[in-house]
């Protein structure tokens, strides 16, 4: 079965866990290492003959234009990130309006391609920012890729359903959603999406719960990384121990890792594995808000 593999390409120094430490307005004076980590991860998807969707942060793609186009000329598709990797429920949605057209606007010229697909900076649409959807309904995404059915202090909607369905928006648009993928133990959803818990829960777990979705519920998964997760000696910004724990741990077994599960399950980009999907479960935005 094939299963969606995807990038948030953004750097180490873009992340919500660091928002207290880093003003966006001094990002320029870092370091940047994106470039060549997501570059890493081309490499090895190449190695593999391996295709994925690189939902790339338009901050990023306006100061990496050649990133880009390596992505396309290698075969995978492009999708949107936004453009700030702010936290959309802390954004008015003018702000977030013009962040996404800006964005959608650089990678379409780069890419060469339409740009389908979107997710949020820290799967960010939550009940209190469902009115993002209508939005990018609007701008003409078919897809999304932003709401957790998980709990968490930064994201989820608890409940909200674990495989891909066609969301109705309230201006009467629809969007397909593909949910970041959770195991169902019991009544518990783990998320075993990627990025974080990828690199905290031991690997066999991991390889566990995606096992299960692909052969007890017979679903797809989507899996997501960042190119800064294979990082080791990004520099180390200091933070709090939640923070730090979330965003260094296990940084340097992450590439290992993953090419362990390049090996044991199939991939694709997200449109690939949608086209093959029977999306039949409809709903509004009122019914995963309740």
């Amino acid at each position: 079965m094939q299963n969606a593999l995807t990038v948030d390409v953004e750097d180490y120094f873009h992340v919500a866990a660091f928002a207290r430490q880093i003003d966006p307005s001094t990002w320029d004076r870092f370091p940047p290492r994106v470039e060549r980590n997501t570059h890493r991860l081309l490499d090895l998807f190449g190695e593999r003959d391996i295709r994925a969707t690189f939902f790339v942060l338009g901050w990023v793609a306006e100061r990496c234009p050649h990133l880009v186009r390596a992505i396309v000329e290698q075969g995978h598709r492009v999708a949107c990130h936004g453009y700030s990797h702010q936290l959309i429920y802390g954004q008015t949605q003018d702000v977030f309006r013009q962040e996404t057209v800006r964005a959608k606007a650089c990678l379409e010229d780069q890419a060469q391609q339409p740009i389908l697909g979107y997710r949020a900076a820290s799967y960010s649409i939550t009940k209190r920012s469902l009115w993002a959807l209508d939005i990018l309904a609007e701008l003409g995404f078919f897809y999304d890729s932003s709401i957790f059915p998980v709990h968490h202090d930064r994201y989820g909607i608890p409940g909200s359903p674990r495989w891909p369905y066609r969301l109705k928006t309230s201006s009467g648009d629809a969007l397909v959603e593909f949910p970041p993928s959770t195991f169902a133990v019991g009544s518990h959803r783990l998320p075993v999406a990627g990025g974080g818990y990828f690199r905290i829960y031991p690997y066999w777990l991991t390889k566990f719960g995606l096992r299960q979705i692909n052969q007890n519920e017979k679903q797809p998964f989507i899996f997501y990384l960042h190119p800064w997760e294979i990082d080791a000696e990004q520099p180390r910004i200091k933070a709090g121990r939640l923070s730090t724990f979330r965003h260094y741990t296990n940084l340097s077994r992450c590439e290992a890792r993953l090419r362990q599960l390049l090996k044991d399950f199939q991939f694709a980009p997200v449109e690939t594995v949608l086209e093959g999907y029977p999306v039949s479960q409809i709903l509004h935005c009122d019914d995963i808000s309740r």
